[in-house]
């Protein structure tokens, strides 16, 4: 998706050949106009999926998955890293680990959102060690619905979470694959592209 590699040259950060910051559009401060073509975009390679529900984790899956949403006309459910007390009955709960944060959560949604009837599509911002979708399709699984892919928006793919949601037989499109953070230059899978500099 060429405006999403434009936006992560033109606006992200490499902090290390393992960090990309794309807080000026994606997950701090939200370019709306870019998140309703990512919406679109999961919404047509997803189009003929029969998908009656997103799940995301908060907070930086949230736009793209309602933008998806409102295309697909499917409602949207966020995990949620913090129990509040309005949840307490029925929940469905699964570890992650954050890379970026260094530190295990705990994530949980309400059992009554997913059903066995269900066919999920997981939206997340990005895929690094795969950690975050694997807890995902676990919380969808343990709910007895059945995961029809995984959409993501940024992919470092020299991390290894493609290749373990692979393995599980599990359909992965991403919009922006990174090949490299080396030099503090983004280079995309396929094409190289020079991104800000440290």
């Amino acid at each position: 998706m060429e405006s999403l590699k434009r936006k992560i040259i033109e606006e992200g950060r490499v902090l290390s050949e393992s960090v990309l910051k794309v807080d000026a559009f994606l997950n701090h401060q939200i370019d709306p106009f870019l998140m309703r073509e990512i919406g679109k975009e999961f919404a047509a390679r997803f189009a003929d999926d029969g998908i009656t529900k997103i799940l995301t984790l908060e907070s930086s899956g949230i736009a793209p998955s309602v933008m998806a949403g409102l295309e697909l006309n499917v409602p949207v459910i966020f995990a949620r890293k913090r129990k509040s007390l309005t949840m307490t009955d029925g929940l469905l709960n699964a570890s992650v680990y954050s890379f970026t944060k260094q530190e295990t959560s705990e994530i949980s949604i309400a059992s009554k959102y997913v059903s066995p009837n269900d066919k999920i599509l997981i939206i997340d911002d990005f895929l690094a060690n795969g950690q975050a979708a694997l807890a995902l399709i676990k919380l969808a699984e343990d709910a007895g619905a059945q995961v029809s892919g995984i959409g993501i928006v940024i992919e470092k793919s020299f991390q290894k979470g493609r290749n373990l949601l692979e393995y599980k037989g599990i359909r992965v499109e991403s919009l922006a694959r990174i090949q490299s953070l080396n030099d503090g230059k983004v280079s995309f899978v396929n094409e190289t592209m020079e991104g800000i500099g440290l």
